[in-house]
């Protein structure tokens, strides 16, 4: 029972994050594998949970659906579901083991691209255009990551997007959520029909983000975006730093 509790809590937690800035995979995937779920089977459950509350945010934007630049968005979706698809046949090939060895660096470049991934699009937008074929060659594998892992894959997208579009970020942020969705419609449907989902704690962590994500939308509207990056990146680097801690700190003192 206290395992579904901490993962339930977790559910509401990641909900609200990724309401408010995004990076919830920190919370429910950690949460997951405390709980006694395998890591690879955490991270498929991770993302079927947290699935709803992405198509949901999908959803909401329609009305803003848009090309980016000169690449049309049916393209990008093409792309992004090929990828997609691709990472999560990926993981479902990759051991525990060699899953649990990787996850920090995968953590670890997560968190940069929600510190600094809408800072280095501007800056490259300024000194760099690439040609659209580039374009979706990147979306793509942005679709593998977004399969195989996919935290903070919206920021990374929409990082690489300033380099050809020079429109306000909210104009983006509609494709953008369609995209990761996208992504992860594919992962989730490849994952359920592997059999690869823990049912109980994912079923449990699904009703948990969906309250999380709809007092996170309503705590949105009123704390200031200054303190929610902050508390958000402050998580992210802790989580991350556990989780180097955790996997390598033993190899170290033990050679």
């Amino acid at each position: 029972m206290s395992a579904m509790i901490l993962v339930f809590s977790a559910g509401m937690v990641a909900g609200g994050m990724n309401a408010l800035a995004g990076g919830g995979s920190f919370v429910s995937l950690p949460a997951l594998i405390a709980a006694g779920v395998p890591p690879v089977q955490a991270n498929t459950s991770s993302t079927v949970a947290l699935f709803p509350g992405g198509l949901a945010s999908a959803w909401a934007y329609r009305d803003g659906l848009r090309p980016v630049g000169a690449v049309s968005l049916r393209a990008l979706l093409a792309t992004t579901l090929c990828g997609g698809l691709l990472g999560a046949l990926l993981l479902l090939q990759t051991s525990s083991a060699a899953f649990t060895f990787v996850l920090p660096w995968l953590l670890l470049v997560a968190s940069i691209a929600l510190a600094f991934g809408r800072r280095i699009g501007e800056r490259l937008r300024t000194r760099r255009h690439i040609h659209p074929h580039a374009v979706l060659a990147l979306q793509f594998a942005l679709g593998v990551y977004g399969g195989y892992f996919g935290g903070a894959v919206g920021i990374m997208m929409m990082a690489m997007w300033g380099l050809v579009d020079s429109c306000d970020l909210k104009h983006l942020q509609a494709p953008r959520t369609l995209l990761v969705s996208a992504a992860n419609v594919v992962a989730v449907l490849a994952f359920v029909a592997a059999d690869a989902v823990r049912w109980p704690e994912t079923l449990t962590m699904l009703v948990g983000a969906i309250i999380g994500g709809y007092g996170g939308a309503h705590i949105g509207r009123r704390a200031p975006a200054a303190v929610i990056r902050a508390i958000t990146l402050l998580a992210t680097s802790c989580i991350t730093l556990a989780f180097f801690v955790k996997t390598y700190a033993p190899a170290l003192l033990h050679p």
